[in-house]
């Protein structure tokens, strides 16, 4: 069975080709093939390669994000990185679910409308294959309704506005993966999962569910993030509309492109950049650091508190795989629950791994974000059951 998922972030587009046989690994193996686009404005950075090592490395003019996928998806079966002969090899992804996807899209800019996008492009390259929407926010679709209830008006509820939460994806992955890497049953641990990359959100997990998470309705809640502000004062949206005539629009691009590490640093939105010019003692860089750092210490210790203690704190995204700096900053204030790192190994850039030292009452772990993987073992999951189901019944 051939998966292709395709996964589309704030800043990013990925995509994987799966060649599953008959059983599902218990490990995420190496995908057949991968692409990912970064954004930049009107330029993208695109890397493709295969499981055979061809690999393709370069920035280009963009006309559309739709253009540029297309043309990272037509690597599949042309040229020296195609895996399969024609499209029709692929066994894809997704129920009927487009109109609903564009009706949330005011939810979650950044993300429904690129899927939606992504979804239509698969139909006019690929054709009429199996497709499945796999949700960020199903993780996290049983919240307990006092972390789910916004404390406004009560007819709110019945309106759709609530707590959401995203990210739900590799949060429920990566909460698996670190019972796995452990040694533990996951309904004996509370974890809180980082997952900091151009978006930022923390769950808090009990017996392998998420009963709190930093964003909410949509994904502006909560931490500061690369281009977006995560939770400020909703007042000083009254106080704009009101005194600076600002337009709903404009405060939708403010608090989304404008804001978090971008907004404050005016450097950008790249941690990595951010690390580097503190470092050469931009003021505006540290600042943007530390906000980052105060907000999500304040995350970490709310999760705990709903959780009533903590066993395991994991890292994952490309914050918190990359960034030993932020993780450092991050664990310091929270000696006081024994949690004690291990600099030499937190320094070290690699993933999947304990960097606690071995007395520490917490362990910290550092995870690849696999959200490829879990979207195509849940793809594969469903097809299997769909093709056991037509065999039961003939």
């Amino acid at each position: 069975m051939k998966i292709l998922v395709l996964n589309s972030g704030s800043s990013s587009q990925k995509s994987c080709l799966y060649d599953f046989g008959n059983t599902l690994p218990e490990y995420p193996p190496a995908p057949s093939w991968e692409g990912k686009i970064e954004w930049d404005g009107s330029q993208a950075d695109v890397q493709v390669r295969n499981s055979q090592g061809a690999q393709l490395k370069d920035r280009v003019q963009v006309a559309s994000r739709s253009h540029a996928i297309s043309q990272l998806l037509d690597t599949l079966w042309n040229g020296k990185l195609r895996v399969v002969s024609t499209p029709s090899e692929i066994e894809v992804i997704t129920p009927e679910v487009k109109s609903a996807i564009a009706r949330m899209s005011v939810f979650a800019p950044l993300h429904n409308r690129a899927e939606l996008e992504g979804i239509k492009i698969i139909e006019k390259r690929i054709g009429e294959v199996l497709q499945v929407a796999v949700f960020d926010t199903g993780f996290h679709s049983r919240l307990p309704e006092p972390a789910a209830v916004y404390p406004g008006p009560y007819e709110w509820l019945a309106q759709g506005i609530r707590r959401y939460g995203f990210h739900g994806i590799n949060h429920q992955y990566c909460a698996e993966r670190t019972a796995q890497l452990l040694g533990k049953d996951l309904q004996s641990l509370k974890l809180v999962t980082c997952h900091l990359g151009n978006g930022c959100s923390l769950a808090a997990i009990r017996e392998g569910r998420s009963v709190d998470t930093t964003m909410g309705f949509t994904p502006l809640e909560g931490l500061m993030m690369g281009t977006r502000s995560g939770s400020i004062d909703p007042g000083i949206l009254t106080y704009l509309m009101r005194e600076r005539k600002s337009t709903g629009e404009q405060l939708d691009d403010l608090l989304n492109t404008k804001s978090g590490l971008s907004g404050i640093s005016g450097i950008s939105g790249d941690m990595r950049q951010i690390v580097a010019a503190m470092k050469d003692g931009h003021p505006r860089a540290k600042l943007a650091f530390e906000i980052f750092v105060h907000r999500l210490q304040a995350g970490i210790g709310a999760m705990i508190a709903v959780l009533g203690g903590i066993d395991a704190l994991a890292f994952t995204a490309g914050i918190g795989e990359n960034s030993p700096e932020v993780r450092a900053a991050a664990c310091a204030n929270f000696r006081f629950l024994g949690l004690r790192l291990d600099s030499a190994k937190n320094a070290q850039l690699s993933v999947d791994q304990d960097i606690s030292l071995s007395d520490s009452a917490v362990r910290v772990l550092v995870l690849r974000a696999q959200e490829d993987w879990a979207i195509a073992r849940d793809c594969w999951k469903l097809a299997s059951a769909k093709i056991r189901g037509r065999a039961s019944s003939n």
